[in-house]
C-alpha cells in the first residue's frame, strides 16, 4: 500500500475520531480505510489505535506517531506547494551550457537582459565545445549548431547559422582575392578542428553544383577565436559561421570570399530534456533567445548592413 496515503488516512482517522469519516474525507471503504492502518500497525509491529463499536483513540504510541505523521504529511504539502509555485514562477537556478565561441560573443548580453527582466533567476553558465549530457549536468537548456541526432530532447529553433569564407585584407593583397573553386583550393586554410556537421568545406555554384574545398590545412584550432585571430593577422583563408566573423567584416578588417556561390546554412537551437513540465524560466528564457535572435540575427544583419554600404 502507499505508505503516504495510510498516514494520511491513520491522521484523519484520529482527526476525525472515526476510520468512516477517514475513509470518506479520501474517498474509500471503511474497510479500506481499515487496511491501510492495519497495515501500518503490522509493518511496525505495534498497536497504533484503541477500537471499539462506539470509539476510536489512539495508543500512547499511536499519539506520539500521529504527532510525526502530522508533522510528514505537513512538509510534504508545503514542498508541493513550493514546486508549483516555482513551476509558476520566473524565479531560480538556471543551468545553461553553449559552444564555446558563441557563448564567448553572443550570450552574455542576451543572458543580461533576461537577468534584468527577471531579478529572481540566477544563471549559470557552462561553455564548451564538448558533447554536454543535459540530465548528467544537470543543465536546463543548452545551444547547439548543426545537424542535430535524433533523441528524445525537445530542439526549438532559434537562429539559422550561415558559414562564410573570408581573409584579411593583407592576405589578398600579397596572394591575390580567390574567385574560383580551384583558387580556393590552393589558398591556406584555416580550419576548425572539431568540426561537426559542417564537415568539409563546401561551396554549391549556380547550377547546383557542390564543391569540397579540400588539401591541406595551414592553421587547424579547436576553438572559433583563435582561428579568427589568425585570419585578422593575414594567416589564410577561414570558414565557418557568421556570427564569428561578422564584425570584422563589418569594420573592414576581412573580406567575404566567393560571394556568388552559396555555402552552408546550418541552425542555431535551444535543447532541453521535455516538454512537460517545463519550468517558467526556462521557458521564458527560450522565449527570450528566440525573440533575441530569430530568422535575421544581429550579426547577418551586420552583414547585410555593411555589404548595403559598399554597394
Amino acid at each position: 500500500m502507499d505508505r503516504l496515503v495510510s498516514m494520511a488516512v491513520f491522521v484523519a482517522a484520529i482527526e476525525e475520531g472515526s476510520l468512516v469519516s477517514a475513509a470518506r474525507r479520501f474517498g474509500l471503504s471503511p474497510s479500506m480505510a481499515g487496511k491501510h492502518v492495519a497495515a501500518m500497525e503490522e509493518q511496525l509491529e505495534v498497536r497504533l489505535l484503541q477500537r471499539t463499536t462506539r470509539m476510536l483513540k489512539p495508543t500512547d504510541v499511536g499519539e506520539a506517531y500521529y504527532l510525526r505523521c502530522k508533522q510528514i504529511l505537513d512538509d510534504y504539502d508545503d514542498a508541493n506547494a513550493e514546486a508549483r509555485e516555482l513551476q509558476q514562477t520566473v524565479r531560480g537556478i538556471l543551468r545553461v551550457a553553449a559552444p564555446t565561441t558563441f557563448g564567448a560573443m553572443h550570450l552574455g548580453s542576451v543572458v543580461a537582459s533576461y537577468l534584468a527582466a527577471h531579478p529572481d533567476v540566477a544563471v549559470e553558465t557552462m561553455l564548451s565545445d564538448r558533447y554536454i549530457d543535459l540530465l548528467a549536468d544537470r543543465i536546463d537548456v543548452a545551444i547547439r549548431i548543426g545537424r542535430l541526432e535524433d533523441s528524445d530532447l525537445v530542439a526549438r529553433r532559434l537562429a539559422p547559422c550561415r558559414m562564410v569564407f573570408c581573409s584579411a585584407p593583407s592576405f589578398l593583397s600579397h596572394h591575390g582575392v580567390p574567385r574560383t573553386v580551384e583558387q580556393l583550393r590552393k589558398a591556406p586554410r584555416l580550419a576548425f578542428s572539431e568540426a561537426v556537421s559542417a564537415g568539409d568545406w563546401m561551396l554549391t555554384d549556380s547550377d547546383g553544383l557542390v564543391h569540397v574545398i579540400d588539401g591541406p590545412v595551414r592553421l587547424a584550432a579547436n576553438n572559433m577565436q583563435m582561428l579568427l585571430s589568425a585570419a585578422l593577422a593575414g594567416a589564410g583563408v577561414a570558414y565557418g559561421p557568421s556570427f564569428v566573423f561578422a564584425e570584422a567584416v563589418a569594420a573592414g578588417a576581412l573580406q567575404l570570399l566567393m560571394s556568388d556561390y552559396k555555402t552552408s546554412e546550418l541552425a542555431i537551437h535551444a535543447i532541453y530534456p521535455t516538454k512537460r513540465y517545463t519550468s517558467l524560466k526556462l521557458r521564458r528564457f527560450v522565449e527570450h533567445l528566440s525573440t533575441s535572435f530569430g530568422d535575421m540575427p544581429p550579426w547577418d544583419d551586420l552583414l547585410l548592413r555593411a555589404s548595403s554600404v559598399k554597394r
